[in-house]
Order: structure tokens, then sequence, then C-alpha cells
């Protein structure tokens, strides 16, 4: 499958990758833990099937000091002992909140992310868990391939 589309060759594209890069610093100076919100990324952007964005949260996690064996396992998270019991809450409201149903994420999975979260991170987890399914459906929609991501380069787009 070769990619359909390069969106940020487009004026339109470009623009509004800005404003995506906007919000992705805003949410990058947030409260929330840097190593969490790499490991929200990750996971959903695994259950989205979308080797781009996995390529490059796991490179700028890896950049940012964070454990590789650590990332191969957030696939199987719940079979671990590498995740602190805020990270797993965090990665069981990702699943959650990835697979959309009319409830959104479950009474538990909410009162887990309460007992370990403050309101400004949970701001920041609700809105980094809907930009990063936006992200991930943008990628898919349009074949952009995994694998050649260097580190850094969507930072242009926050100039």
């Amino acid at each position: 499958m070769e990619s359909r589309f390069d969106l940020f060759a487009t004026e339109t594209g470009t623009k509004l990758a800005k404003r995506f890069a906007g919000l992705g610093m805003a949410l990058h100076q947030s409260p929330l833990p840097a190593a969490t919100a790499e490991l929200v990324n990750l996971r959903a952007s695994q259950m989205n099937g979308c080797g781009f964005c996995i390529d490059m949260h796991v490179k700028e996690a890896v950049a940012a000091g964070e454990d590789p064996m650590r990332l191969h396992l957030v696939a199987g998270w719940r079979e671990t002992t590498v995740f602190t019991e805020a990270e797993q809450a965090a990665l069981a409201f990702t699943e959650e909140g990835t697979r959309l149903t009319h409830e959104g994420v479950t009474d538990e999975t909410w009162a887990n992310v309460r007992k370990h979260y403050d309101d400004e991170q949970v701001a920041a987890l609700v809105c980094l868990v809907g930009m990063i399914n936006a992200a991930n459906r943008m990628a898919v929609i349009t074949h952009q391939k995994g694998g050649s991501y260097e580190t850094g380069a969507l930072a242009k787009f926050n100039g």
C-alpha cells in the first residue's frame, strides 16, 4: 500500500498542521507526565494501526529518555510489571477512549484516572486521547507509512 497523499504538501494541510502542532505544544506544556503522554500516544496508535504515529512516538519517547523495553511492552501492558498504577489507569482510559462507545469510558476507568491525576492532568489526558485518535485517522486515511520519521520533524510546525 503506497501513501495516497502528502497532507503537509498543501497550503491547507500545512495551516492545519501548524494549529494541530500548537495544540500538541499546549499538551506538552501541561502537567501530564511526558512519559505518560507518549505511552498514551503509542497505545492509541497501535490500536488504530497507524504505523506513522507508532514510528514517531517510539522515536520521540526514546529521544526523551524512555526505556525502549517499556515501549515494547505497551501493547501488552496488562500483562507486565513495568508500568505504574497511574500509567495503567491512563492506558486503560486510552483504550476505552479509542474504542469509544456511547458511554465513553466506564465509570470504573474514570474513577481510576481521577484517583491518579488532578483536574489539569485529566483535562490534558482527555484532549490527548482525542488528538492522537484524530492524528491516527488522518495518517491512516492517507496511508502514511512508518519507518522514516526523524525525531523532531514535526517541531517545524510549531515555528
